[in-house]
């Protein structure tokens, strides 16, 4: 069985349980506390030595990095499909994930927040100032893509979940968390609405953990 080294509030961690989720597959939930810093030790670090999670463990493989590892899963388990067929979709689709996987979550994560209190001495109202710049920077611009789509029914793209999706979900879950006022997002609002109903990222959320107790 596949065996997911992960944390409960990771965002990376989240959009790949909810890809996993989505393709049906079960897998081993071994937690690795960002709090206690256990990703910082030696027997993490031999998994992955950026000591970052998400890690996925498939026999003797070993894959690391959220968006590689999902485009595996999409290779390697067809169905059902997370990406459009047509090439243009696609790289849509993708261009969507990528603002949230490339614009706003690698400057928000844990060990940038960390550098800014302290080995910058920001105080909590300023993390969460920077934190909601960037978020409220790529929702604006999503939220625009997003009303362009005229093709576009509850999701990110057409009427199945996509890559897109599972990158935007625990993105808004993050926007919670640091307080930003979602109400200017209201395509953003119905994609979470619509995405929330299905098992496969109610079983994703952060709280239903089993180490987020």
């Amino acid at each position: 069985m596949l065996q997911l080294h992960n944390f409960f509030r990771s965002g990376t961690s989240h959009r790949l349980r909810i890809a996993l989720n989505l393709k049906g597959l079960p897998y081993d939930y071994i937690a690795v506390h960002l709090g206690k810093e256990q990703h910082l030790g030696a027997s993490f670090k031999a998994l992955n030595p950026q000591g970052l999670v998400p890690v996925l463990v498939d026999g003797d493989t070993t894959l690391t990095q959220s968006p590689a590892i999902i485009e595996w899963l999409e290779e390697c388990y067809p169905t059902p499909a997370l990406l459009p067929i047509d090439p243009v979709d696609r790289a849509r689709v993708r261009a969507l994930a990528a603002v949230v996987g490339c614009d706003i979550h690698p400057i928000n994560n844990r060990r940038v927040l960390e550098y800014l209190r302290k080995t910058l001495d920001c105080d909590e109202s300023a993390v969460l100032a920077w934190c909601a710049t960037w978020i409220t920077t790529g929702f604006d611009a999503l939220e625009t893509l997003l009303a362009k789509d005229t093709r576009r029914c509850d999701f990110c793209f057409g009427a199945t979940p996509t890559f897109a999706d599972i990158y935007l979900i625990p993105q808004v879950e993050s926007a919670r968390r640091f307080k930003v006022d979602l109400a200017p997002y209201p395509h953003i609002e119905a994609i979470d609405r619509a995405c929330a109903t299905l098992p496969a990222f109610q079983r994703a959320a952060p709280a239903v953990q089993p180490d987020a107790a």
